[in-house]
């Protein structure tokens, strides 16, 4: 499983070095060549990014079926249970179906085919990614016998990670986990509810009974997530260690919500989306993380989107607040998030870094994100194009375009090392990544059985390169430093998910096509005369941070420690919303936190909510060989009830 690790979201880097550093990164690895060349086949890599789903099939693979290493697994997934749960995705390197990072797949591989379909399908590829869709969304009808009931898991990790089997020799466990009104998950539901939404969409045209099928189910979920509230993983407690949902639901209801109300037109979703922003968080989460487990700058965009093409209705004023987190993201990506604190790391290299474990999962969303929303902000016409930023000048759409490809030709191999992160791509590419089925041979070319001791012991160890060509697959990524080591138990470099590929394939596409234009475009419609939006202002966040001077100082072995205090404020009137679930980010603290809880995920929280008017203190070290300063210091989010 190619799970989330424990960095914190976001990170101090410097935002000027940062951007210093693609751009000399940049420069040195266009005039190397980079080991794949200045140039990429954008073409290729989309195809192999498509391509590399069918090796994560589960079920009765079709006759088209065109990994020829792979063949039938899973047949019984369900029979326990009672239901049919034959079919899915495997989520990475592993034999289980865990269902809430395939929902996300899902969602991200229909939203890049909506954006670039067009572009898919001038690449001869459109069929294929929309087979990858419906191959995940008919899992989910499945997954979804009655109106409140969800099934969100088939097979357990503990019993998995003690076995290297392949697929089709399983013998694991197979129980299907269940929600249900007594075992609420709401964001669970709720990503399931979005991507079927968006799959509904993909399919609207050329199989509109089949997209309706999609949409009620979809609807159907929603409410069940909306009505019966919960995380998934409480309800579901052998998935917390390897999918724990540590943002909570708020943010899965209201993406749910925005996927609806992009399929329907039904103001109800859009209402939805407004009126709980402020509750779910998704006018206080200003991160700049984007993966499986946090979807605010997703609907943050898709809102923003909303309001670009005149489909705000009442609701003008709340979706510019999300906009205005949609454009924290961007810069935080741009390195002009101000003040350091909420910037997104760099790597010597110019890759943005969160964390060691699986980086380029939130390199390749982000990526996304930052083509679609520039494409958005481009149709929309002059005077929308940019995006402002708290450090440095407005920027243009074009800019987050140019970081967007930056990052997917470091993927492909334009960085120090030289080596393409895609199996498969350029000269040199992983030869030992972490999965099971690629690093055992084939059954269709040796059907003896395969135990999970003798997978172990004849094939997770051996020095050699997988048997089977995994082709298309992303794997984890490099280190802080650029550093990457190519070894089967190097799992949080090499094994590889889902999810890292699902949103590549969009930009991708973008890439090789140029411009925007998918399958949802014929069906934007903008009144003609409409006018330009006025610009955002500055968000106005309830929440406001003091930084006090230091209150203690000392030396050890040679370094000076200082403790700095500060206070966090609930700025609204008295008698306004409160603060809840207070998330707040400090960098690199060098030594005990006072006043606040480490968080799961997501920096530090407030351990009490923060009433109207009301202020809290907390204090924090940090170190150096002189005086040091007060860290960075900054608002990741909030909820306001």
């Amino acid at each position: 499983m190619a799970r989330r690790g424990g960095a914190a979201a976001s990170s101090s880097m410097a935002n000027l070095l940062g951007v210093a550093l693609v751009l000399a990164a940049t420069a040195q690895t266009l005039a190397r060549g980079g080991g794949g060349g200045g140039r990429h086949d954008y073409r290729m890599a989309l195809s192999k990014s498509i391509l590399y789903f069918e090796a994560q099939r589960s079920g009765v693979l079709p006759g088209n079926q065109r990994i020829a290493w792979r063949a039938n697994s899973g047949l019984a997934d369900g029979k326990a249970n009672g239901v049919d749960l034959v079919g899915g995705y495997y989520d990475a390197g592993d034999n289980v179906k865990f269902g809430f990072p395939m929902a996300f797949t899902v969602t991200m591989m229909a939203w890049s085919v909506l954006e670039y379909g067009k572009q898919m399908a001038a690449a001869g590829e459109l069929g294929h990614a929309m087979d990858a869709v419906r191959w995940g969304a008919d899992y989910f009808v499945k997954a979804h016998p009655a109106p409140n009931v969800l099934y969100g898991e088939v097979g357990d990790g503990d019993s998995d990670h003690v076995c290297w089997q392949r697929p089709e020799d399983m013998t694991t466990s197979r129980q299907a986990y269940r929600l249900d009104p007594q075992h609420p998950g709401s964001d669970l539901a709720g990503e399931t509810a979005a991507a079927l939404a968006a799959a509904s969409l993909v399919f609207h045209s050329s199989n509109p009974g089949y997209a309706n099928q999609l949409l009620q189910h979809s609807k159907q979920l929603f409410d069940f997530a909306d009505k019966y509230r919960g995380k998934y993983d409480d309800s579901m407690p052998v998935a917390k260690k390897f999918y724990g949902s540590f943002s909570g639901y708020g943010d899965e209801l209201l993406w749910a919500s925005a996927w609806l109300y992009q399929a329907t037109d039904n103001r109800r979703y859009l209402d939805y989306l407004a009126n709980n922003g402020d509750a779910l968080g998704g006018t206080g989460w200003a991160t700049n993380e984007f993966g499986w487990d946090v979807k605010y700058p997703g609907v943050q965009v898709l809102a923003a989107k909303f309001l670009l093409q005149g489909k705000a209705g009442p609701h003008a004023a709340v979706l510019r607040r999300y906009q205005r987190n949609a454009d924290v993201f961007a810069c935080s990506c741009l390195g002009k998030g101000g003040g350091g604190g909420g910037n997104v790391g760099r790597t010597p290299g110019g890759l943005m870094y969160h964390q060691g474990w699986n980086n380029l999962q939130f390199v390749t969303g982000a990526s996304f994100l930052l083509a679609v929303y520039a494409d958005h902000l481009a149709a929309a016409g002059r005077g929308q194009a940019v995006v402002r930023c708290q450090a440095g000048p407005a920027a243009r759409a074009s800019e987050l375009v140019a970081l967007a490809k930056s990052q997917v030709d470091y993927i492909l191999g334009s960085n120090p090392r030289g080596i393409s992160y895609m199996v498969g791509y350029g000269a040199r590419y992983p030869r030992r990544a972490h999965h099971r089925g690629a690093s055992i041979v084939s059954i269709r070319a040796n059907p003896s059985f395969v135990s999970c001791k003798d997978g172990y012991a004849s094939w997770f160890g051996r020095a050699g390169s997988n048997p089977n060509l995994l082709d298309g697959a992303v794997v984890g990524g490099p280190d802080g430093r650029d550093g990457f080591a190519d070894e089967r138990n190097n799992y949080q470099q090499t094994e590889v998910a889902t999810y890292n590929n699902a949103p590549l394939m969009g930009v991708l596409a973008r890439l090789a096509g140029g411009g925007r234009g998918g399958l949802a475009e014929a069906a934007i419609k903008r009144p003609d005369n409409q006018t330009l939006l006025p610009p955002l202002a500055a968000a106005a966040s309830p929440v406001e941070i003091t930084q006090l001077n230091a209150t203690a100082s000392w030396k050890k072995d040679g370094r000076t420690y200082r403790r700095y205090a500060a206070t966090v404020s609930n700025r609204s009137p008295a008698g306004g919303k409160t603060v809840e679930e207070l998330h707040i980010g400090i960098g690199k603290p060098h030594g005990p936190v006072w006043g606040l809880e480490k968080a799961a995920r997501y920096g530090y929280v407030l351990p009490s909510s923060l009433a109207a008017s009301e202020s809290a203190a907390f204090a924090y070290v940090v170190r150096g060989r002189a005086a040091p300063p007060p860290a960075d210091v900054w608002v990741i989010g909030y909820k306001l009830v």
